[in-house]
């Protein structure tokens, strides 16, 4: 629960949440724009919570300006339009359904259940159709490439990951990314799988995997991948 409001100059009120820590000798600001739009102040202990305050108002335009530039998330509603994995749907809730489905046509997805339980179900049908996307990718790159395990994770620093045990994730967000864009990023972590680096060895072999256009897709993640985290 946050402690105080922290009001934007375009009227959005931002959760202030204020902890006290031992050990600590500076405040330190941390404003977060996902999952939740909130802003993290931790103090020392014996600083006064009015002095921590004091200190984000001083912060103020560098925290607007954050804040700015991060999309406020998408509205979630029946009859939504939605657009992933290249396909442009209409959302509908039908609480008569127990499971999600896609119409014979496949523009509109139906959403079962409870209405409290309508963002979490379409969540859970983009994470899993992306998951079978990025699986059909995967089988068009050399089967040594191919890992032990793909991890669908919800991550805000990283697209996608390669561990050296032969797991690779990604983050479910690429779903709404276009689909060259997502491929490059599959493309990339399985260049991992030969190359544990980011050498030139490596960025040939992603081109070698992805074809034409590894640049325009890192350009592109670059200027709108913040904007991914608008959805659900």
């Amino acid at each position: 629960m946050a402690d105080f409001v922290f009001e934007t100059s375009n009227g959005e009120q931002i959760p202030v949440i204020v902890t006290t820590r031992r050990g600590v000798r500076n405040i330190t600001l941390r404003p977060r724009t996902t999952p939740r739009r909130e802003i993290c102040i931790s103090k020392p202990w014996l600083t006064p919570t009015g002095a921590a305050l004091r200190f984000l108002e001083r912060k103020r335009a560098w925290v607007e300006r954050i804040f700015a530039r991060a999309p406020q998330k998408t509205a979630v509603h029946d009859g939504m339009i939605l657009n992933f994995l290249g396909r442009t749907v209409v959302v509908r809730h039908d609480g008569a359904r127990r499971g999600n489905d896609f119409s014979a046509d496949g523009m509109t997805l139906y959403i079962g259940g409870g209405a409290d339980m309508f963002e979490r179900r379409l969540r859970d049908v983009v994470r899993r159709e992306f998951l079978t996307a990025v699986r059909d990718m995967v089988r068009t790159a050399p089967r040594e490439l191919w890992p032990r395990r793909i991890a669908v994770r919800d991550t805000t620093s990283r697209w996608g990951s390669c561990s050296s045990s032969g797991t690779i994730s990604f983050s479910w967000r690429l779903a709404f990314a276009p689909t060259d864009v997502m491929r490059y990023v599959v493309m990339h972590e399985l260049a991992h799988r030969r190359h544990m680096d980011h050498s030139p060895e490596f960025w040939a072999y992603v081109r070698e995997l992805y074809g034409f256009g590894v640049e325009r897709a890192k350009r592109w993640l670059a200027a709108h991948g913040a904007e991914l985290h608008q959805y659900l």
